[in-house]
């Protein structure tokens, strides 16, 4: 008989390696893919994590992908630390993209300099509103976040799949589900016009710092890590766990808002129905491949966004799908999730 047991404390040292055994058992793993499927896994590997990375354009996307996933990450880890799982950062990154979009293009002070600043602010609020609804359910009536917020991903989804195709899509736009493109004073400033790489990414940089100094320096995120770790210690500590869920769910929900307006005012450049490629799931794997931390976080958005740039390049270059960067991250996932179950828990026999 089997018997699962925590360990009294887990393995510091593991804790840190796990990340980098995950990822080594990935690559072994795709090799193995890839060779079953008759591709040189050397080659292939090296399409996915070296070529992507030889040209300045290729660095240039690269961090251009990583911006978002970054951000999210930063987000979310907040309320992960404190038990509190936002699965819907994809949602809300899509309700920021519908609100910047909309004062992008139907606010009166178009020519401003303020229409970007308030598209910013209409972003982060729109993704902070939608995050609210599970934060409201979870504190009042104690449902489940996680299917809450899962499944008003799919409402989101639903709402910009009907704007595109209905009253915003853009009457020239030869009937293609997307809207007019933005004005100029809408859109971030590109560093070089032969690159995709624009100033949205200090948004990133700022995430990162706030997240660091709020987790690690903060009496609030020291209070929502107890809260975590042993939420018992934290209510004999009068923490209250409402202010935890309230919290970690909106700043999620406004770094995925932030987020999506980075992207229909960056590379973009207008709303699509297809305005994001997965990035608030994939940053469930960015925040838990970085341990939570705002440096490891930066880690894990450049290697995720690797994979999305390495997956674009072997599917042109040997014709293998574009899901192949999903099963990596797939595959990174599940390493990730067995090793952090190894590292809190053993397996004994009994008898």
């Amino acid at each position: 008989m089997l018997r699962i047991e925590a360990l009294p404390e887990p393995s510091r040292t593991m804790a840190l390696a796990a990340p980098l055994i995950a990822t080594g058992i990935t690559i072994l793993i795709s090799s193995l893919f890839f060779l079953s499927l008759g591709f040189n896994p050397i080659d292939t590997l090296h399409g996915f994590f070296v070529q992507p990375l030889m040209s300045l354009n290729g660095l240039s996307e690269w961090l251009l992908k990583a911006s978002p996933l970054i951000i999210i990450a930063c987000g979310l880890a907040i309320g992960f630390r404190a038990n509190v799982w936002n699965i819907g950062a994809e949602g809300q990154l899509i309700l920021g993209a519908i609100a910047a979009t909309g004062i992008g293009l139907f606010a009166p002070w178009q020519d401003s300099v303020f229409l970007l600043p308030s598209m910013i602010a209409g972003a982060i609020m729109a993704g902070m509103a939608w995050a609210a609804v599970p934060a409201f359910l979870r504190s009042r009536m104690n449902t489940n976040e996680i299917l809450v917020t899962l499944m008003l991903t799919y409402v989101a989804t639903l709402f910009l799949s009907y704007l595109v195709h209905g009253p915003w899509r853009d009457p020239a736009g030869f009937n293609f589900p997307q809207t007019a493109l933005l004005p100029y004073k809408a859109t971030f400033s590109v560093f070089d016009h032969s690159y995709r790489l624009n100033s949205s990414i200090f948004f990133a940089i700022a995430a990162v710092i706030i997240t660091w100094f709020f987790l690690e320096r903060s009496f609030l995120g020291f209070r929502m890590s107890v809260g975590g770790v042993a939420p018992n210690a934290a209510r004999y500590a009068g923490f209250r766990s409402s202010t935890a869920i309230w919290v970690g769910l909106l700043a999620g929900g406004a770094a995925a808002g932030l987020a999506g307006v980075g992207e229909v005012a960056g590379p973009l450049g207008q709303l699509s129905a297809h305005i994001s490629p997965g990035y608030g799931f994939a940053a469930i794997i960015v925040a838990f491949v970085g341990r939570l931390h705002a440096v490891g976080i930066v880690l894990g958005g450049l290697l995720l966004s690797l994979l999305y740039l390495g997956g674009e390049t072997v599917q042109l270059q040997y014709g293998l799908p574009s899901a192949i960067a999903n099963i990596f991250q797939g595959l990174l996932l599940f390493f990730l999730l067995g090793g952090n179950f190894l590292i809190n828990y053993r397996i004994r026999r009994i008898r």
